[in-house]
């Protein structure tokens, strides 16, 4: 599985992002997709998910201003990032998480950089 994460930037507080994430490969297998971020200095931590079924979750401090959907027909998840703040700040990654018989697997797109300035 490959994963190819785009839409980061530099945007004002207040202002919104949209990161896509495509995934290419052997993608049959995935169940779950999503985005974690990692400032300097820290750990990553989950962001959004979503699941094959379409069940999402969010980390407590993105609820109500981030949005995680997928489109099937593109193999492609996003992420609609409103109302950024300076803390949003990070490297986001996308990952898919892919269900084999012999377990689960986790893979990692390269990272877009998202800096909102105060």
């Amino acid at each position: 599985v490959q994963l190819q994460a785009s839409g980061g930037g530099l945007v004002q507080a207040g202002g919104s992002l949209t990161l896509s994430c495509v995934a290419s490969g052997n993608i049959d297998s995935i169940i779950r997709m999503g985005w974690y971020r990692q400032a300097p200095g820290k750990q990553r931590d989950l962001v959004a998910a979503i699941t094959t079924g379409g069940s999402t979750s969010y980390a407590d401090s993105v609820k109500g201003r981030f949005t995680i959907s997928r489109d099937d027909a593109k193999n492609t998840v996003y992420l609609q990032m409103n109302s950024l703040k300076p803390e949003d700040t990070a490297v986001y990654y996308c990952h898919a998480g892919r269900a084999t018989r012999w377990g689960t697997y986790d893979y990692w797109g390269q990272g877009t950089e998202v800096t909102v300035s105060s």
